[in-house]
């Protein structure tokens, strides 16, 4: 990469990128990486709610992606001593600190849907209560 007329190069885990943009998509490039971080931007997630927040992702896919953030330092994985085991899954501070492009990158992609498509509202059924019986005697 050029920078001010100089040359530069990063090296990093044993790669060498001539392009900082390069280091970024390498990280958290993909189709899924950038999804997960999303949804984990606000709260911690269970593995099934990810599943369920990400349609057309594989539960295998679903794993992958969340060990190499892990490994990468964005995401912290958490288990609960319980039976069944229940793990949570969170973004680190390393990981918040992508949550700037990541709004970016997600309005970027608002405008282009607005611009040459539409963004609707997607209605879902209401979650049913508990109906109560009446019971008399």
């Amino acid at each position: 990469m050029v920078i001010d007329g100089d040359e530069y190069r990063i090296r990093l885990n044993g790669h060498v990128y001539h392009c900082a943009l390069d280091v970024t998509m390498e990280l958290v490039g993909g189709k899924w990486k950038t999804i997960v971080l999303w949804y984990l931007r606000k709260d911690k997630k269970r593995f099934s709610e990810l599943r369920k927040l990400i349609p057309g992702i594989t539960e295998k896919m679903l794993s992958l992606q969340l060990r190499q953030l892990e490994k990468d330092g964005f995401v912290s994985r958490k288990v609960y001593p319980e039976v069944p085991p229940r793990v949570e899954y969170a973004l680190t501070a390393h990981g918040r600190t992508l949550l700037p492009l990541l709004e970016e990158i997600a309005a970027w992609g608002r405008m282009m849907g607005k611009k040459y498509g539409s963004v609707e509202k997607v209605d879902r059924p209401a979650k049913k209560k508990a109906a109560r019986k009446n019971v008399s005697t």
